[in-house]
């Protein structure tokens, strides 16, 4: 029987090249505190474990030939994919809608922006870690020595992938403010988990899974009354730095 994400081999071979290595650390994603309290979004209001397969087993053709892939893009990978692994590593809301957006999107100008945001990831922080504890999965450095990540990664779970997830999450969010701009924040959405995948700390598997399950939240988030509201006012904080329309 083929695995469900089989196909997604397909396309990240097409994908092209990728980035060198780095030492073995606890990842910020995975240290940042719990809150004690969901702000939006309940640990458990997207069944993880029922939205998302098993990923391959360990020994599987399948897990195989995505290490492979992760091999192919190390080879390719040039120092300019390096810098934007580690800038990514580590991107919060305002770099990855300021490629989108421009620069004026940023914490200075919109503070209500960024406190919202700021909310949002305690609630996706406790989501990610409950997903990855449904099937606990090492990262392919720990699978085959080869493998080489240039950005500093753990012995955490790789599936599904938490930036996976946050960048979908983002975009969906992002594209409820700025509906204009949907098709930019979905390209920046797969940008990260290219990215993720370039950086040799992730399985292509992980990185689909995490999109499926950073869609799933976004969208029991924009059902929610309170997050409807915030919408309307980071579109209106945003309002005096979107182009003018024409009359």
């Amino acid at each position: 029987m083929t695995h469900p994400f089989a196909s997604f081999l397909i396309a990240a071979l097409a994908a092209g090249p990728a980035p060198a290595a780095g030492p073995s650390t606890m990842t910020s994603m995975m240290t940042e505190p719990l809150a004690t309290h969901a702000n939006f979004l309940a640990v458990d209001a997207v069944d993880a474990r029922a939205l998302l397969p098993a990923p391959p087993p360990p020994d599987s053709l399948v897990t195989r030939a995505e290490l492979e892939v992760v091999l192919q893009l190390q080879a390719a990978r040039t120092p300019e994919q390096v810098a934007r692994c580690q800038q990514v590593e580590g991107e919060d809301i305002f770099l990855f809608g300021s490629d989108v957006l421009g620069p004026w999107f940023n914490a200075v100008q919109l503070p209500r922006t960024a406190a919202f945001f700021a909310r949002v990831k305690e609630d996706f922080l406790a989501i990610n870690r409950a997903a990855k504890s449904i099937y606990p999965r090492r990262r392919p450095p720990f699978a085959d020595p080869r493998i080489k990540p240039c950005v500093e990664f753990s012995d955490s779970g790789a599936y599904p992938s938490g930036h996976g997830i946050q960048s979908s999450l983002w975009a969906g969010l992002l594209s409820a403010v700025f509906p204009e701009h949907a098709a930019g924040f979905a390209a920046r959405a797969v940008e990260t988990r290219r990215v993720k995948l370039i950086s040799g700390v992730h399985y292509p598997t992980d990185l689909v899974a995490g999109q499926l399950l950073g869609e799933a939240v976004a969208r029991e988030l924009l059902k929610k009354p309170a997050v409807q509201k915030a919408v309307a006012e980071l579109r209106a904080e945003a309002a005096p730095f979107l182009p003018k329309k024409s009359t």
